[in-house]
């Protein structure tokens, strides 16, 4: 809604009025956003390689395998598996260039990095 809004110069507030109004019109639903959806597009905004990507997809299948996904926002589970990923493969970004990347906060970004390494058992070595 925030990128729309921008692109049509209006508030993410008022993005999200024209979006449910649409919705309504229309009579239909949309299904929530699955965090994958945001991989490809965080991949592409850091410059990194398609073995991040792949092993962010990687990642995250095992979380929603898990159910560690459930209850937490998509965009901060997709950046935390592309920090982890982009660790993993020496391609490294910071925890700041991803949040910003992500619209997200480096908070955010920690706390689901200790949830899927934890939880996952990933090893990292840094």
């Amino acid at each position: 809604l925030e990128e729309v809004g921008k692109a049509a110069n209006i508030s993410k507030k008022e993005s999200g009025r024209n979006y449910r109004f649409l919705l309504r019109k229309l009579e239909t639903r949309v299904p929530p956003v699955e965090a994958k959806s945001y991989v490809s597009k965080f991949v592409n905004q850091l410059t990194l390689s398609g073995n991040v990507e792949n092993l962010a997809m990687q990642i995250l299948e095992q979380a929603v395998a898990m159910r560690l996904t459930s209850g937490r926002g998509p965009a901060g589970i997709a950046a935390a598996a592309t920090y982890i990923a982009s660790l993993l493969t020496n391609e490294r970004r910071t925890q700041g260039e991803i949040a910003r990347g992500a619209q997200v906060t480096e908070v955010t970004i920690r706390n689901r990095y200790k949830e899927l390494t934890q939880k996952l058992s990933i090893e990292m070595d840094l």
